[in-house]
């Protein structure tokens, strides 16, 4: 029994006889410009990729950046606003301790006779009666500017309108008075009695105002030791 082998044509179809042909066609595709052209295609998706992200990525950051802006803005307005009354606080310092010198010499006494030659002096002058005064005296401060405080309890009669235009020249006086509480009995158009109560400060008298002030004393303790001596004789 022979056997014979089964050789099949040129033109046969069998899977055997694609590969190389399959291989071939792959290797003619993969040339140098293509390869190109496939690099090129894979830079240009990269760029595409990046340029939204750093799209995003820009949004994100104006968005902060404004925010950020508003806030430095906001804080620096408050700084401002903050620093204003600090402004000149030198020139502000000099300016309120000549104020509060001047104040103290023009507006406050030095001696206790002041006060009552004073209020007595409105009260004369106002057409009205000033009795029944009494004083007290408490140290506020001590050392080159010492004030000692005087509170005054008086009563003043008169006709209703002197009364109210005392109280006015009180408020309004050269001298500082400070008027703490006031108790009106009587008819508008009568005699009425008025209660008032006042403060006000002495100072330390400075050197002028104690050379002054001596050469009174001294008239007075005269005045005094002659009438005593023509009282004897």
């Amino acid at each position: 029994m022979s056997t014979t082998a089964v050789v099949p044509p040129p033109n046969s179809s069998l899977p055997e006889r694609r590969v190389p042909r399959l291989t071939a066609r792959a290797r003619a595709l993969m040339t140098a410009m293509n390869l190109h052209f496939a690099g090129v295609a894979v830079l240009l998706l990269l760029d595409l990729y990046l340029i939204v992200h750093l799209i995003f990525v820009w949004q994100g950051l104006s968005a902060n950046s404004a925010d950020a802006i508003d806030q430095q803005h906001l804080q620096l307005i408050a700084a401002e606003l903050a620093a204003k009354p600090l402004r000149g606080l030198d020139m502000k310092l000099v300016t309120s301790t000549t104020d509060a010198d001047a104040f103290y010499q023009q507006r406050l006494p030095y001696a206790a006779s002041q006060v009552a030659a004073e209020v007595g002096a409105l009260a004369h002058r106002q057409g009205v009666h000033w009795t029944r005064a009494q004083y007290a005296y408490s140290p506020v401060l001590s050392g080159n500017d010492a004030l000692t405080e005087v509170s005054v309890d008086a009563s003043v009669s008169g006709e209703y309108r002197p009364i109210v235009q005392f109280i006015n020249a009180v408020e309004r006086d050269k001298v500082f008075f400070v008027i703490n509480g006031i108790n009106l009995t009587g008819q508008q158009t009568g005699q009425v009695n008025l209660r008032i109560r006042l403060t006000t400060y002495l100072r330390p008298p400075n050197p002028n105002e104690l050379t002054a002030e001596m050469p009174a004393a001294a008239a007075n303790n005269a005045a005094k030791s002659v009438s005593g001596t023509g009282g004897r004789r």
